[in-house]
């Protein structure tokens, strides 16, 4: 079972830093951004977790939570997000159940080498947790303000 546009979140549980355990119940009732990205500490990744972070009080403000999902352990993501001052939660996934759920592992290739990683991608929920918009293969370069409008929207 994957994630479907306008369909609702599938069941799940997933860790989070913060202590957190993320679930559709945990989500309930607010407009959600998940966004995937392939390893923390790396340029783009860096880059689009800043964004989220400068634009962070205007997601509050139009009444959405934000998580970035990698595959690095809860470790490397409380160090990242403390390095950064990241102020919403990130989640570990490092046996890809996650991602598969919403189908962002894809085939790459690095230096001629191929191998399985994480497409960036982003998806928005609203508060009945229903799927409202998808982002694949994101461009981190004004993809922030994208995704912003379309919560706003919501």
């Amino acid at each position: 079972m994957s994630v479907e546009l306008n369909q609702p979140l599938p069941d799940f549980s997933a860790s989070a830093t913060g202590d957190q355990t993320v679930t559709p119940a945990s989500l309930a009732g607010k407009k959600v951004v998940i966004y995937f990205y392939p390893k923390d500490n790396t340029p783009g990744c860096t880059t689009e977790g800043q964004d989220f972070r400068d634009n962070h009080a205007a997601f509050t403000e139009a009444g959405a939570v934000i998580y970035g999902v990698s595959r690095d352990s809860l470790r490397t993501h409380t160090n990242f997000k403390t390095k950064h001052e990241f102020p919403f939660e990130l989640i570990s996934d490092p046996d890809e159940s996650f991602c598969r759920l919403f189908d962002v592992i894809k085939p790459k290739k690095l230096y001629g080498k191929e191998y399985e990683g994480i497409e960036r991608s982003t998806f928005v929920f609203d508060e009945q947790g229903v799927l409202r918009h998808e982002w694949r293969k994101v461009k981190v370069p004004g993809h922030v303000a994208d995704v912003l409008k379309a919560v706003q929207a919501l």
